[in-house]
């Protein structure tokens, strides 16, 4: 059956030559994130599109708000996180058709979406591309690239019977360039874009773990046309990088805040710390104040007795109030530990806690880590 030869041809599917980079990678335990960046995923470019003064995510791309309405705003702040922890390296018959771009992740089943006017990258058939993709966290494994066939129609959600029956490129172990858990960081390969292609396909990857059962799936929106990676329908400009959002939301802390205006800039999300990732956002701001929220992840093969958040201030912000958790400060330096009903958390678990602050300038995004006890 057709079904099964894919499945055979998707697990058989032959290394080329780049597969014996090496890889520089830590030998201690850590939470594996990314996704592609160069040609970028739907969560990455959609990400981008909706960055804002007040570092919360607001698409301005169409297809990105209609995610977002389906998947919510953490979907972007965890644009690195399409992931199932218990993949194993399976494709079809595991993941079902019209679920490939979410990777069947129910946090992420907007991104499955069938439509025309996701942001694309421009691509020149049979070229050779610097791929990059994201190294939020890094380990040991195998990247697999397909590309939809001819027969493929972006009106109808990605099948794995739309995909080219072998990948075009499979690289193992690449090197790296840059930070693991900031947003420049990534892998690098180049590699040969499929030929024979014309107007609109994704690009579909997959993330293969080699040290566990953890992969990651994107799907990257494409056309061929004669491009050289340029990106269109992100921002107002639809270029590679959007205006700020010219709308300011009202803010919602649990004690009222002063009445909203424009808050000065605050970028996005922080890198992780270990096998424990903490997440940064900001719900909403005013003048003078703001409400934050983090996320702590446990990303390690035990369950957490007790977690630490810990981070700076870059620009004097105060806490004044916190739940969820309990707070300690000693000039900039700010900690959060658990409550008693929340220090529990079981492998790929989380918990949030969240807090109101003030802020006379910029504010600016802090880098929380986190430990698990």
């Amino acid at each position: 059956m057709l079904r099964s030869r894919t499945a055979a041809l998707f697990t058989a599917a032959a290394t080329l030559a780049l597969g014996g980079l090496a890889l520089v990678s830590s030998p201690e335990p850590a939470a594996a994130h990314g996704t592609p960046i160069t040609p970028g995923s739907r969560t990455y470019l959609c990400w981008k599109d909706g960055l804002s003064p007040t570092g919360e995510i607001k698409p301005i791309n169409p297809a990105c708000s209609a995610a977002v309405a389906q998947s919510g705003a953490n979907s972007l702040y965890n644009w690195f996180s399409v992931l199932r922890s218990d993949a194993g390296g399976r494709t079809v018959g595991f993941i079902p058709d019209g679920k490939l771009c979410s990777g069947g992740n129910p946090g992420y089943t907007g991104y499955d979406l069938a439509r025309t006017d996701w942001p694309l990258t421009h691509l020149t058939s049979g070229a050779r591309l610097d791929f990059k993709y994201s190294n939020w966290a890094h380990h040991p494994g195998t990247f697999y690239f397909y590309v939809t066939k001819n027969t493929w129609s972006p009106t109808r959600p990605l099948a794995w019977s739309d995909l080219e029956e072998q990948p075009f490129l499979q690289v193992t172990n690449p090197p790296q360039n840059g930070s693991p858990g900031t947003n420049e960081g990534h892998y690098y390969f180049s590699g040969n874009l499929p030929s024979g292609k014309s107007g609109r396909h994704i690009i579909y990857s997959r993330w293969v773990r080699s040290d566990s059962q953890e992969n990651f799936f994107g799907c990257s929106d494409v056309t061929f046309d004669g491009g050289n990676g340029e990106v269109t329908g992100v921002g107002n400009g639809g270029g590679t990088t959007p205006p700020p959002s010219p709308t300011t939301p009202p803010p919602s802390p649990t004690t009222p805040p002063p009445s909203p205006t424009t808050p000065p800039p605050s970028p996005t999300t922080p890198p992780p710390g270990g096998d424990c990732m903490a997440v940064y956002k900001v719900v909403s701001a005013w003048t003078g104040g703001f409400q934050g929220e983090v996320m702590i992840m446990n990303h390690s093969s035990r369950t957490y007795g007790g977690w630490v958040a810990n981070w700076t201030w870059p620009n004097g912000q105060q806490i004044s109030q916190v739940w969820n958790g309990t707070l300690s400060t000693s000039g900039s330096s700010v900690t959060v530990t658990n409550a008693a009903y929340n220090g529990s958390i079981a492998p790929e678990g989380t918990t949030t806690f969240g807090f109101t602050a003030s802020t006379t300038g910029t504010n600016g995004l802090p880098t929380v880590t986190c430990t698990g006890r």
